[in-house]
């Protein structure tokens, strides 16, 4: 019986991360069955849940896009998402607050810890095993070096570590 309980809510679990993820493509996106989705979440697809690092600016994203279970250090108020983007020079955090997967790619929004500033991102896998982290629409990123503000440009690569 507990055995039973266990694959119902595992497998209602999987079911209700795959029409959330479904619901935020655009209608003409809509392509992939639920059985699709479920499918990759039961395969356990490790593209989109990595430690992606960015030498040249200092930064990094921890992601789960399947799973949703990344708390924000510092930032437990939030409670499990899809990721962060943060910085080795600043503590504040930028919140993946939604991810969407389609194909190669990665559909996100992103707010700032304080939640004044939103993008929204696609992040893709490139041929060479790197990430591009596009930003879309929305506000640029930003992070403190030395007391001054950095921007991080439109677009930005990570590697996996």
């Amino acid at each position: 019986m507990r055995q039973r309980n266990i694959l119902t809510i595992t497998a209602l679990l999987a079911a209700s991360s795959c029409f959330r993820a479904y619901g935020n493509l655009p209608e003409t996106d809509r392509t992939a069955s639920c059985m699709q989705c479920a499918g990759t979440v039961q395969n356990k697809d490790s593209i989109f849940k990595a430690h992606l690092v960015n030498d040249e600016y200092q930064v990094w994203m921890d992601i789960d896009f399947y799973h949703n279970e990344i708390t924000v250090p510092r930032q437990e108020i939030f409670g499990e998402v899809p990721g962060y983007f943060g910085a080795k020079r600043d503590t504040r955090k930028w919140i993946i607050s939604d991810a969407a997967i389609k194909g190669g790619k990665a559909f996100l929004t992103i707010i700032n810890d304080y939640g004044s500033e939103d993008l929204t991102a696609e992040l893709k896998r490139n041929p060479d095993g790197t990430y591009t982290l596009t930003r879309l629409a929305g506000s640029t990123m930003k992070i403190v070096v030395n007391n001054k503000w950095v921007k991080i440009p439109k677009e930005i690569t990570f590697y996996a570590k």
